[in-house]
């Protein structure tokens, strides 16, 4: 299998359905509203790699956003393995509201 290939015909699909929802008269929701809506689903509890990237696919972002999140002090992985939002993230969401 040429993964690479599959790779890049996986993004072009997704783009592809990107377009069509916005095609159906879907509201464009801003990069903003989208982080505040994970931010806010997340709240303070812990989430293991695997739910922090559902989380963020749900509200339309890449799933390894963890990491971006993480190396901008968004993210932090506590001692028990779990990733948690930091004071930073917190601290947005309250001044955005």
């Amino acid at each position: 299998m040429d993964v690479p290939r599959v790779q890049s015909s996986l993004r072009l699909i997704a783009r592809g359905l990107e377009e069509l929802a916005a095609a159906l008269g879907e509201q464009e929701v801003s990069e903003d509203e989208r982080t505040a809506r994970v931010i806010g689903d997340w709240g303070r509890r812990g989430l293991t790699q695997k739910e922090a990237s559902a989380l963020f696919q749900r509200h339309g972002f890449a799933p390894q956003t963890t990491g971006g999140w993480a190396r901008g002090e968004w993210v932090e992985i506590g001692d028990d393995g779990l990733r948690y939002l930091t004071a930073k993230s917190h601290t947005w969401l309250e001044e955005r509201e």
